[in-house]
Protein backbone atom coordinates (compact mmCIF):
# COMPACT_ATOMS: atom_id res chain seq x y z
CA UNK A 1 0.00 0.00 0.00
CA UNK A 2 1.06 3.29 -1.38
CA UNK A 3 1.09 6.05 2.27
CA UNK A 4 1.25 9.64 2.18
CA UNK A 5 4.05 11.39 0.02
CA UNK A 6 6.57 13.77 2.76
CA UNK A 7 6.17 16.81 2.42
CA UNK A 8 9.59 17.05 4.78
CA UNK A 9 12.17 15.81 2.86
CA UNK A 10 14.72 15.85 5.61
CA UNK A 11 13.16 13.50 7.90
CA UNK A 12 12.14 9.71 7.16
CA UNK A 13 8.48 8.77 6.72
CA UNK A 14 7.44 5.38 5.51
CA UNK A 15 5.81 5.97 1.72
CA UNK A 16 4.71 2.17 0.85
CA UNK A 17 4.24 -1.36 2.83
CA UNK A 18 3.27 -4.45 1.65
CA UNK A 19 3.86 -8.45 2.90
CA UNK A 20 7.98 -8.24 3.69
CA UNK A 21 8.60 -5.18 3.08
CA UNK A 22 8.70 -1.48 4.04
CA UNK A 23 9.61 1.48 2.04
CA UNK A 24 11.04 4.46 3.53
CA UNK A 25 11.80 7.93 2.17
CA UNK A 26 11.29 5.89 -1.26
CA UNK A 27 14.11 2.91 0.31
CA UNK A 28 12.90 -0.72 0.49
CA UNK A 29 13.79 -2.63 3.22
CA UNK A 30 13.01 -6.39 3.45
CA UNK A 31 14.84 -6.89 6.77
CA UNK A 32 13.83 -6.04 10.26
CA UNK A 33 14.86 -2.32 10.46
CA UNK A 34 14.56 0.29 12.92
CA UNK A 35 13.29 4.21 11.93
CA UNK A 36 14.04 7.47 13.56
CA UNK A 37 13.07 10.67 12.10
CA UNK A 38 16.71 11.24 11.12
CA UNK A 39 17.80 7.66 10.80
CA UNK A 40 17.35 4.57 9.25
CA UNK A 41 19.04 1.38 11.70
CA UNK A 42 19.71 -1.35 9.69
CA UNK A 43 21.52 -3.68 12.25
CA UNK A 44 18.63 -4.57 14.57
CA UNK A 45 18.90 -8.27 14.60
CA UNK A 46 15.85 -9.92 15.23
CA UNK A 47 14.97 -12.25 12.46
CA UNK A 48 11.45 -11.92 14.00
CA UNK A 49 8.97 -11.88 16.47
CA UNK A 50 10.01 -15.18 18.32
CA UNK A 51 13.49 -14.29 18.41
CA UNK A 52 13.19 -11.22 19.95
CA UNK A 53 15.02 -10.75 23.22
CA UNK A 54 15.94 -8.20 25.90
CA UNK A 55 19.04 -6.83 24.38
CA UNK A 56 16.76 -5.83 21.32
CA UNK A 57 14.86 -3.28 23.15
CA UNK A 58 18.04 -1.99 25.05
CA UNK A 59 18.89 -1.19 21.70
CA UNK A 60 16.14 1.79 21.35
CA UNK A 61 16.89 2.97 24.85
CA UNK A 62 20.15 4.56 23.32
CA UNK A 63 17.95 6.48 21.23
CA UNK A 64 15.92 7.99 23.86
CA UNK A 65 12.33 7.86 22.35
CA UNK A 66 9.19 9.40 23.37
CA UNK A 67 7.42 6.14 22.11
CA UNK A 68 8.42 3.12 20.54
CA UNK A 69 6.06 1.22 17.94
CA UNK A 70 6.80 -2.15 17.34
CA UNK A 71 5.56 -3.42 13.76
CA UNK A 72 5.06 -7.26 14.36
CA UNK A 73 4.36 -8.09 11.15
CA UNK A 74 1.21 -8.90 9.99
CA UNK A 75 -0.75 -9.22 12.76
CA UNK A 76 -0.88 -7.90 15.96
CA UNK A 77 1.31 -9.95 18.95
CA UNK A 78 2.52 -8.34 22.65
CA UNK A 79 5.94 -9.13 23.63
CA UNK A 80 6.35 -10.67 26.85
CA UNK A 81 6.61 -7.26 29.33
CA UNK A 82 9.80 -8.11 30.80
CA UNK A 83 11.53 -7.66 27.34
CA UNK A 84 11.08 -3.92 27.19
CA UNK A 85 10.78 -3.31 31.15
CA UNK A 86 14.07 -0.85 30.83
CA UNK A 87 12.48 0.79 28.69
CA UNK A 88 9.15 1.35 30.46
CA UNK A 89 11.31 2.16 33.52
CA UNK A 90 12.43 5.03 31.42
CA UNK A 91 9.35 6.54 30.77
CA UNK A 92 9.41 5.42 27.03
CA UNK A 93 5.95 4.02 26.00
CA UNK A 94 6.11 1.15 23.84
CA UNK A 95 3.06 0.10 21.46
CA UNK A 96 3.13 -2.86 19.99
CA UNK A 97 0.81 -3.12 16.40
CA UNK A 98 0.97 -5.03 12.80
CA UNK A 99 3.37 -3.64 10.55
CA UNK A 100 0.96 -1.68 8.50
CA UNK A 101 -0.49 0.24 11.31
CA UNK A 102 3.15 0.91 13.14
CA UNK A 103 4.03 2.64 9.81
CA UNK A 104 0.91 4.65 9.67
CA UNK A 105 1.11 5.77 13.57
CA UNK A 106 4.58 6.06 13.08
CA UNK A 107 4.38 8.84 10.56
CA UNK A 108 1.70 10.86 12.38
CA UNK A 109 3.74 10.97 15.45
CA UNK A 110 6.66 12.05 12.83
CA UNK A 111 4.59 14.53 11.92
CA UNK A 112 3.81 16.14 15.51
CA UNK A 113 7.04 16.39 16.14
CA UNK A 114 7.41 13.57 18.60
CA UNK A 115 10.66 11.67 18.98
CA UNK A 116 9.18 8.71 17.93
CA UNK A 117 10.98 5.29 16.86
CA UNK A 118 10.02 2.68 14.62
CA UNK A 119 11.14 -1.18 15.34
CA UNK A 120 10.33 -2.98 12.44
CA UNK A 121 9.93 -6.92 12.51
CA UNK A 122 10.32 -8.07 9.11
Amino acid sequence: MKLHLNTRTNQNIFTAHGTGYVTVSDQCFKHSIVVTPEQVFTDWQPQGFDALNESHFVYLLAMKPEIVLLGTGTRQRFPHPRLYQQLTAASIGVESMDTPAACRTYNILMGEDRKVVAAILL
